[in-house]
């Protein structure tokens, strides 16, 4: 699609996107937001696993992106490839996938635009790509969407599916940007606002909108829709902070080890990643919904898909 206005060349980066998409509603979101920012060139989607729920839930995260890709008219131009399914057995031995063979051919390609990798779930698949090939250490940046607040830590889903990933991660030198649980819960909505703002907007906005209001009314959910009439898009800062880094935004820390209670044990002389203490739930819901209403537009006018 093209957007009123260009994003010069030596602005823009690489981006690949892991999701596990298929988990709840808010990937969903992210995704196509991700999908509508011209600063992104995506070199493809990765479907994670989202633990135990099903022995299948890889398999269902990659028939959700590609649900999205379709009603987007784009699943022709961006590639969608199967992440690991299941978490690592320990610390050390990778499960490889073409996900996990994706972010190691990207990253060392010889590309003068950096790459990014988001992770909307677990960490196997970056973990698993830096056990099978260590060289990509410092050929990308990884963004995670994951784990409690600091300095204690605490139980939070996506950590909970690969803690061993996750400390895998910790202590490599692959360059991360942590959003925990209480920075990523700043980015709420409520039902009626996304009514206004992104169901009226073609197929992609109806379904956005009726994938998640669906969700509220499973009964295996309900006890964990926080209060009826609102969500969590918790994983769209991993998409914002790409646009604009929020510089002021984060503390730099020593990399912790995680226990499996997923409390954080502070190592001496770690090494430093990035940890977020905010996140601007304006700029990201309202570039999101721009974003989205440009794309129907433009799509109306050329009368194809929307």
């Amino acid at each position: 699609m093209i957007m009123p206005f260009q994003v010069p060349d030596n602005k823009k980066i690489r981006l690949i996107i892991n999701t596990d998409a298929a988990n709840e509603a808010d990937d969903q979101y992210a995704i196509v937001h991700a999908l509508l920012t011209p600063r992104f060139q995506i070199t493809g989607i990765i479907a994670a696993h989202f633990g135990t729920r099903t022995t299948t839930t890889m398999e269902e995260s990659y028939a959700e992106a590609g649900k999205l890709l379709k009603l987007m008219d784009m699943e022709d131009t961006i590639p969608l490839y199967r992440g690991a399914h299941r978490a690592m057995v320990d610390e050390e031995t990778p499960v490889p996938s073409e996900g996990a063979e994706l972010i190691i051919r990207e990253a060392m390609k010889e590309d003068p635009l950096p790459l990014y990798v988001i992770f909307l779930g677990p960490l196997t698949d970056m973990a698993s790509a830096y056990l099978m090939e260590p060289r990509i250490a410092d050929r990308l940046t990884a963004v995670w969407i994951g784990g409690g607040s600091y300095p204690h830590g605490a139980e939070e889903f996506n950590l909970l599916n690969d803690i061993k990933a996750a400390n895998t991660i910790m202590k490599s030198l692959v360059p991360l940007w942590q959003v925990p649980k209480n920075v990523y819960s700043m980015i709420r909505v409520s039902l009626a606002e996304l009514a206004v703002r992104v169901r009226p907007y073609g197929a992609i906005g109806e379904y956005l909108y009726e994938q998640l209001a669906a969700f509220n009314l499973l009964p295996r959910h309900s006890a964990r829709w926080p209060k009826g009439e609102m969500w969590m898009l918790g994983d769209s800062p991993a998409v914002s902070l790409l646009i604009d880094d929020h510089a002021f935004e984060y503390e730099l820390r020593p990399a912790p080890h995680i226990r499996d209670d997923m409390t954080y044990e502070e190592r001496e002389g770690g090494r430093i990643i990035r940890v977020y203490r905010y996140v601007d739930a304006r700029f990201t819901l309202e570039d999101m919904y721009a974003k989205l209403a440009l794309f129907h537009a433009c799509n109306e006018e050329k009368g194809g898909a929307s």
